[in-house]
């Protein structure tokens, strides 16, 4: 029951901020970061609690009974994961927001209303539900990025909704469907994965619905919105843009679409350009993604646009790792969703919050000549742990993520382990050519001058920083903490369809 606080405080904290007088304004920052770290202590409480991995109810109330739709809450050890990751995100992105002063309620508001609305997207068991706080993220993420955000932020937020839309089409398109070929009168998850759908039903159910949820997950070629949602929104939405929105998608193609249609992943029966199953069509699309998104970010220059498509690259990984469909490959694609929600957040901060609002530049040739490893050698400090953790350093997230996902995919597409190779050596070369540029370069030069002294790295950006790179270290240094509780999940009757498949 305590894990449903977490949406309960962060909504009604998101309206009480919005009622809060005027002349309390300056007071929002810290109510939002009180509740922030409430939301984040009750998941890690369960996190520590529910050890097992198993699925546990949290609520179960009749919503809709004529529809069989009821405000129906569960987790088990995927989804106390994921929702870890987001307390540890949202307490992160208010202390890189510390500096809003432009509609400081309304924006906490937001804040909380859209970490709230991921909070009830992980733990809603009812499909409806589910539906209804993936819609509920829309909202606050637009006007997070249309008001507070920077370079062409108004188009940026209508093309991220815009996609969030046709994604949400097509995923009630297949879950309406379910529902009337099930015809079980229920919208709970284990009632529509205990449903044996026709194979032929399945095969076109499947890619609607795993496409819709890949839209936010920054599939290519749907991924567009992505690097310019990024890049617009303001340092504490593009954290959570990154570090837990774009997990949403990901969440869906494994909790929904995977679940509820495993045959839609088998053979056609006949091959086309190579290609013999949806299966196969999706990890040659997210093998692309990984390899467009990497080179992409390589000829980068401007400083966030290389962040932003990294993020294509590293949620490929994700993507490629489930459709292995193996226990070592989703698992790794379930830690590489918390290692790439800790590192994109973390170096989002970096370069929105300690560098663009300190230089007012993104470009890289001009935040090379302001010798910024000396001006602020704090966030350079951060930003090459970050890089190096992104990268695959052992000992961070990052290593033992792409580790288990390169693993699983050579058992399963021993021949796409080359491009995954080389979309790893392009992530090196993108990291090392941003670190050098911004941070390093011009060294033996004298630095550019500046029309005002470059403001020192503040107490909450630091306790940021560090928290997010500690929490890599401990993901990378005890991946069994989260793998002991990842893998029982994975193991449960509703994965059993899955299993069939070779694990």
């Amino acid at each position: 029951m305590m894990l449903a606080w977490t949406i309960y405080i962060s909504f009604a904290g998101a309206l009480a901020l919005l009622l809060l007088p005027q002349r309390f304004a300056a007071w929002s920052r810290v109510i939002a970061l009180l509740l922030a770290v409430i939301t984040f202590s009750i998941a890690l409480v369960a996190f520590v609690e529910h050890r097992s991995g198993a699925m546990f109810t949290v609520v179960h109330r009749s919503w809709i009974s004529s529809l069989g739709i009821g405000f129906d809450l569960r987790a088990d050890g995927i989804s106390l994961t994921l929702l870890l990751l987001t307390g540890a995100i949202g307490v992160c992105g208010i202390l890189f927001s510390w500096n809003v002063e432009h509609r400081v309620r309304e924006f906490f508001a937001l804040y909380l209303l859209l970490i709230g609305a991921v909070y009830g997207v992980f733990l809603s068991y009812d499909l409806f539900l589910q539906f209804v706080f993936y819609e509920i993220v829309v909202i606050p993420k637009y006007f997070l990025i249309a008001i507070w955000g920077s370079t062409r932020r108004e188009y940026a937020a209508m093309k991220l909704v815009l996609y969030s839309f046709i994604g949400s089409a097509m995923v009630l398109i297949g879950l309406i469907a379910a529902y009337v070929a099930s015809g079980s009168r229920s919208l709970a998850l284990g009632d529509l994965a205990g449903f044996a759908f026709t194979p032929h039903f399945q095969m076109w159910a499947f890619p609607l619905v795993f496409a819709g949820f890949a839209i936010l997950a920054g599939m290519w070629p749907l991924h567009t919105w992505a690097p310019t949602g990024h890049v617009a929104a303001p340092t504490a939405t593009s954290m959570l843009l990154a570090g837990v929105v774009m997990k949403l998608g990901a969440y869906g193609c494994l909790r929904v679409a995977m679940t509820l249609f495993p045959l839609g992943m088998g053979p056609w029966g006949f091959h086309f350009l190579g290609l013999g199953s949806w299966r196969d069509v999706f990890a040659v699309l997210a093998v692309i993604g990984i390899l467009y998104g990497a080179l992409v970010a390589l000829v980068q220059r401007d400083f966030k646009f290389v962040i932003g498509y990294s993020s294509i690259s590293h949620m490929g990984f994700i993507l490629l790792g489930l459709m292995t469909l193996n226990q070592i490959g989703i698992s790794g694609a379930v830690v590489q969703m918390v290692s790439h929600g800790i590192l994109a957040g973390l170096m989002f901060a970096v370069v929105g919050r300690m560098v663009y609002a300190r230089t007012h530049t993104r470009d890289l040739t001009a935040l090379g000549r302001l010798h910024l490893s000396k001006a602020l050698p704090f966030a350079a400090f951060t930003f090459v742990i970050a890089g190096m953790a992104s990268m695959g350093l052992p000992g961070f997230s990052g290593f033992i993520a792409e580790l288990m996902i390169v693993l699983g995919v050579w058992r399963a597409y021993p021949t796409l382990v080359i491009f995954v190779a080389i979309g790893l050596i392009a992530g090196v070369a993108y990291i090392w050519r941003a670190m050098q540029m911004a941070f390093f370069a011009g060294r033996d030069t004298e630095p550019a001058a500046l029309e005002h002294p470059l403001e020192p790295i503040t107490m909450p950006e630091r306790i940021g920083a560090v928290l997010l790179i500690g929490a890599s270290l401990v993901v990378g240094i005890f991946p069994q903490l989260f793998l002991n509780v990842i893998r029982p999940a994975l193991e449960s009757p509703l994965f059993s369809g899955l299993r069939q498949g070779g694990w």
